[in-house]
């Protein structure tokens, strides 16, 4: 699992949650949990993306957790649920799914939104019993269902074999990030964030990022190139809002739009000019006004009481 490093303050420092546990999967592999915001409030679930936590949906927690519960889950070998030897899309599918039937109660159904590798999930998920009883709708940041590798725009070469492997060496790296310096904040806003980033945002998704295990990012990584969802892309029958920044260089809009036309209800594609691919982080207001939306849209209001105190917090694991 990763060795989180957290910002001290400010709208991207991760609040602490009313209440955490662990849910286990059905292989066994256990994924840690948080809920925020009041017991009976609609719920809204969150799906992080490759190489990041819980911590980065910091600014929509914040936002949301007042009149909202808001649960989110670290990916299995992210944050704190630790690596598992099952790596792929059913594994992440049955993820969503454990956590949905964990934190919901009888009959209660969730807006989720999933980022980058936690839009996959749902996708992943996509025709599943408890995703289409749980779902009330979905919001789709920066994601897409196939070809991702070839598709990505990290080098300023045209389609093809080139600039493909050239990509495929460059997120498949398993070279340690190491710390965050200037250089690394640097790097990691030209291939994930738009140019127009305030550097204060960089330095959350650099620290974030940095803190994922080398060999979870290998792992996933490879999952990731060899993705194929488009067939699950129709049996996502909920409603469904997608943001994309037109700058994001992992996952281009025209993934966004490809989902648009293919989703059974599609109600909205948000075009983000000038932003890349961390758009919960980078375009905070957005997506969280667009989770509130659906949530209000599509959840019946419940009558909300007082957030439970915090549970101590599990001891942090080391790498292997």
């Amino acid at each position: 699992m990763s060795r989180l490093t957290r910002t001290a303050d400010g709208p991207y420092a991760p609040p602490a949650p009313a209440r955490e546990l662990t849910v286990v999967s059905a292989d066994g592999a256990r994924l840690h949990v948080e809920t925020h915001g009041p017991e009976g409030a609609p719920a809204i679930v969150l799906s992080h993306g490759w190489t990041c936590s819980t911590a980065f949906w910091a600014a929509q927690i914040r936002a949301l957790a007042a009149d909202h519960r808001v649960i989110a889950y670290d990916q299995r070998g992210h944050g704190r649920s630790p690596a598992s030897a099952a790596c792929g899309t059913e594994a992440l599918a049955d993820d969503l799914e454990a956590v949905l039937e964990a934190v919901l109660a009888p009959g209660e159904q969730a807006v989720i939104g999933g980022h980058s590798m936690g839009g996959m999930t749902v996708l992943a998920a996509a025709g599943r019993p408890s995703l289409s009883t749980r779902a009330a709708a979905v919001l789709l940041c920066s994601t897409g269902g196939s070809r991702l590798v070839a598709s990505a725009t990290l080098f300023p070469l045209p389609p093809g074999r080139a600039r493909t492997w050239l990509t495929r060496r460059v997120l498949g790296s398993r070279a340690p990030l190491g710390p965050v310096t200037p250089v690394a904040r640097a790097i990691l806003k030209y291939g994930t964030m738009g140019p127009g980033s305030a550097p204060h945002m960089v330095d959350a998704c650099a620290r974030v990022v940095h803190a994922c295990p080398r060999t979870v990012r290998h792992a996933w990584s490879r999952v990731l190139d060899r993705l194929d969802l488009d067939e699950r892309v129709p049996a996502l029958d909920v409603p469904v809002e997608i943001v994309v920044g037109t700058a994001d260089r992992l996952t281009p809009p025209a993934h966004a739009r490809a989902l648009a036309a293919r989703l059974p209800r599609c109600t909205g594609l948000t075009e983000l000019p000038g932003v890349g691919h961390m758009t919960p982080v980078e375009a905070p207001d957005l997506v969280t006004s667009t989770l509130r939306a659906l949530a209000t849209a599509h959840l019946p209001a419940r009558a909300a009481v007082p957030a439970v105190p915090a549970e101590p917090a599990l001891p942090a694991e080391e790498d292997a």
